[in-house]
Order: structure tokens, then sequence, then C-alpha cells
């Protein structure tokens, strides 16, 4: 079941997956409302890249699911399940991140 959530009017993709009894949430998503950042891929790739020289395996354990695009096609992107967000959001330097967690 495929799900879109907001927060401050911006939008999250998500997704359940239910053999896993889990929702799944798409990572540049929650990084373009964490930062207001136009180019939220590019945050994440700068991201994975710095949490892997750290020694976070965090980034490695994250999977990829298809989602909904801006264009309309169905297309893979990062995403990462509330254990593993709630672990990324703390690596993210924004005033949002508290309010984003707690909603």
């Amino acid at each position: 079941m495929s799900n879109i959530k907001l927060f401050e009017e911006q939008q999250v993709r998500s997704i359940w997956i239910e053999e896993q009894q889990k929702w799944y949430f798409s990572i540049v998503d929650v990084i373009a409302v964490l930062t207001n950042s136009p180019r939220s891929r590019k945050y994440w790739n700068a991201l994975k890249t710095k949490l892997h020289q750290e020694g976070s395996e965090l980034s490695q354990k994250l999977g990829q699911l298809k989602m909904l695009a801006e264009d309309g096609k169905m297309r893979m992107t990062d995403v990462a399940n509330i254990e593993q967000l709630l672990r990324l959001i703390q690596s993210i330097p924004s005033p949002k991140a508290e309010p984003f967690v707690l909603q």
C-alpha cells in the first residue's frame, strides 16, 4: 500500500510492506523536508559518502523500492524503515528534525 505523508505541507512518499509489517519512506523526500534543499538527491549522495567514510553501515543496509516519481512513473528510490530513518535523521543538522520525528 503506497501512501503520501505530509510534513509542513511537503510530501514524503511511503509504502507499507505487508510481509515485513513495516512502513518504508523515501529518503530523498525526508531530506528535502528537513533541509529545504532543492537538490535533495545530491545531498543524500554526499551524506551516504560521508556516512560510509565514517564507518557507518547504515547506508549499506538501506534498500530501494519503486515509488511514484514526479514524472508519474514508478522509479526505484532509496528507502528507510522507521528505525533506519531515525538513525539517518540524527546525521542531518536541521531544526525540523525533532518535529519530524514526533509526527
